[in-house]
Formats: C-alpha cells, structure tokens, sequence
C-alpha cells in the first residue's frame, strides 16, 4: 500500500532523529502509515524498531528529559494509540478482568473487559492474576488490555517472541483475522520474516536506525515452505497448536481446611485461658464468661468508648495519610530527600510513645489535641515507608504502561 497523499497518514514521520545522549538510535526516519494498514517493522536487534514504536506511541518525545533523550523532526500521529509490550506488563496486583478494565476505570472511555475477554477466548479466566496464566494466556491478555482502549492504532512489540512456534503461528491467524474484522491500524514489531509477510500489507526494513527497505507484502500468504514441503511435512506429523480452544477452569468445592485449623486453635485458648482463670483473682485474669457478661452489662460503657476511640483513630490515619504520602513519595523520588529526612523519622520511631505521651499531655492538656498527635506518630511511619517503597518497587515499565493508557500524573499516583 502506497500512500499519495501524505496529509492523509494516521502516522506521519519525517525527518525523524533520536539519540540517547551521544548515541544515536533513529536516523532521519521518514515513513506515512495509511488507516487500517498492517505495517511490520523488521531487521536486527538494536536497529530502532522499539524505539520508533514507542515515539509514535508517545512515550518518547521532544519534551522527554529522561536520558537526555533529543528527537527531531516532525512526528504527526491523528489518531489513538494503545501499546502492546514485549513483556505484555500486567499488573501482577490486578487480576485479569482489573488489568483489562483499567483504561476504562481510569479514563471512562474503551470497551467492558467482557466484550474484549470474549474475543481473545479468555472469558473463563477473568478473576486469576497474571503469574497464574501461562505466556500465551498473558500474551491474550496484553491484546486484549490494548483492545480494551478501543483506540485506532494498535503498535505491538514483538508480543509474541516469547511463544513456541506452533502457538505462534495459530496467534498469527487469530491476529491477522482480529485486524481484518477491527480494521485497526497495526504497526508490529517481529524477527520473523515469515510472520511480517505473512500479516503486514508492508514490511519496513530498519537498520542501524534507518529505513532501508519498504516491501509491499498485501495479500502474500504463508511462503511456499509452509504449504507444501518439509515444513508441511513436518507440521503434518506434528500438528498444529490450537491456542483458541483453551479449556474451562473446572470450578471443583473445597472444603477450606484452614477454617478447622482456626476453629481448633481458638478452642484450644479458651480452654487454656478458662482454666487460668480459674487459679487468678477475677480482678486480675477474667474468665472467658465473665468478658462475655461485661460485654453486655457495661454496653452503653464499651460503645461510648469504643466510638471515641474509633474517631481518633480515625482522624489519625487521615493525619498520617495527608503528612506522610508526600513525604514519603519525595523519598521515594529523590535520594537526596531520602538522606536528609531517615535520621528525624527513624529517631522518632526509636522513641517509645510511653515517654513521649506524658510530655504532650502537659504540652497540650487533656483533650483532643494530645491524643490525636500520640496516634499520628504512631501510624505515620509505616504511611511514610510504605510510600516510600511502593514508589522505588514500580518502576518505569508498569509507568509506561500508565502513560501507553493516556492517565496522567494524579491517576498515575492514585494506583
């Protein structure tokens, strides 16, 4: 497919150069893609063809200071995008319909994941977590994630590198049907010379970060090998790997022995609480029926205090949530924070509130006030670390995809 009119590219690449620091990875890249074209991108490793997908996906641009990345030229993209790694990069803490409904949850726009879990023949297993599908299923659903974004333009790169042959191939069927029934535009990065003409309407040639060579491959078909030949010989007497009949989880009832185990413990220190009790004064060591009499007998009692209780405590986390996220996604973002702040946060956790909660009492008096700081020390530290190390454990591939998806900042920091 041939492009005449250059205004009329969902993708338009001119003159496009990009280094990282002194080293340069896209050279002077010119290249038009037309809506609804399959394009592959093929050549060596470390030729520029994830790095040319991701500048048209917009994770690298003219304003990218990571790296001191610089482009140049004119980058025109018309049109959405949704990204498909190589990694695929789901959510290890979401489960596979969360990871599928994310673009929607955050943005408000793209497809239910039933719809999208429909058609990549994944619906029954939209409740297990990434580590418990296999690489083809976690393959489904990166494409089905980036389905999900109901976006125009589907860049994948290399999503299937990591699949045996005979799985690949069928992934290449189910996809090359996918496009001709969505129409999307897809530009796919591969090494196989066999799956770029066999799925693209054109095959782009990159070496050493330029364009060397545009085939037109429309309408090719598999090379002569695969049909008749050894090839299909040997496909013969191996078979070919359905991957799109993928068998049910067979829903089987467990009894949850752990509920015994519970059962039995908590059985077990009743007995040995009772029977301590027993041999203490009741003023000292209750027995179990004296708690449960108390209970009822100084109800208004416990619930007064218990709601008091449960309002400071309350008023604490919100405290400790609003000082220590900050504070703690500043560690996590520079080190120098970090180095600065860990003496008086770590010197005021070796502290024990038991020598500081008399001072505040005669600082502060009796009320509110005294008891509401007490408890704000208390929590703030672990709000703090944890922040602090939820910030430095996601690091920039699971960001991209975030950005891939179109959430800015405040979403990015929400999840």
């Amino acid at each position: 497919m041939v492009i005449d009119d250059v205004d009329s590219a969902v993708v338009g690449l001119e003159h496009v150069s990009l280094n990282f620091a002194d080293l340069s990875v896209l050279r002077d890249v010119n290249l038009q893609v037309a809506s609804g074209e399959f394009i592959a991108l093929l050549g060596p490793s470390g030729g520029g063809k994830s790095t040319l997908l991701r500048v048209v996906a917009g994770l690298l641009d003219a304003s990218s200071n990571k790296q001191e990345v610089s482009l140049s030229g004119d980058v025109k993209v018309t049109a959405s995008t949704a990204m498909v790694f190589q990694d695929y990069r789901l959510l290890p803490w979401l489960t596979v319909r969360d990871n599928i409904r994310l673009p929607k949850t955050l943005t408000g726009r793209g497809e239910a994941p039933e719809v999208v879990l429909e058609q990549v023949g994944m619906s029954d297993y939209a409740d297990l977590y990434p580590h418990q599908l296999s690489g083809g299923m976690q393959a489904r659903i990166a494409i089905a994630r980036a389905l999900a974004q109901d976006a125009d333009i589907l860049l994948m790169d290399e999503p299937f590198a990591a699949l045996d042959a005979l799985v690949r191939e069928r992934f290449n069927e189910e996809l090359k049907r996918l496009h001709k029934k969505t129409g999307k535009t897809i530009i796919f990065v591969t090494h196989s010379i066999r799956e770029a003409v066999y799925l693209a309407d054109r095959v782009v040639v990159l070496k050493d970060g330029s364009i060397d060579t545009i085939m037109n491959t429309a309408d090719e078909g598999r090379i002569t090998a695969y049909e008749s030949g050894s090839e299909a010989e040997l496909r013969e007497l191996i078979g070919t790997a359905d991957s799109t009949k993928i068998k049910g989880l067979e829903k089987q009832w467990r009894f949850p022995i752990e509920v015994l185990g519970v059962v039995a413990i908590s059985a077990l220190l009743l007995v040995l609480w009772n029977g301590l009790a027993s041999s203490v004064s009741p003023l000292f060591f209750p027995s179990p029926l004296d708690v449960w009499n108390a209970l009822f007998t100084n109800q208004a009692l416990l619930i007064n205090h218990g709601l008091a209780t449960l309002k400071v405590a309350l008023m604490s986390i919100g405290c400790s949530l609003l000082i220590g996220l900050p504070i703690g996604y500043a560690m996590g973002k520079r080190t120098a924070i970090e180095r600065l702040l860990s003496p008086f946060i770590v010197m005021l956790q070796a502290v024990p509130i038991i020598i500081i909660a008399p001072l505040l009492v005669l600082w502060l008096g009796y009320g509110l006030s005294p008891k509401l700081v007490t408890t704000t020390l208390i929590s703030i530290f672990p709000v703090i670390i944890s922040t602090m190390v939820g910030v430095r454990e996601i690091g920039s591939r699971y960001r991209e995809v975030f950005q891939s998806i179109g959430v800015g900042f405040w979403g990015m920091f929400g999840r």
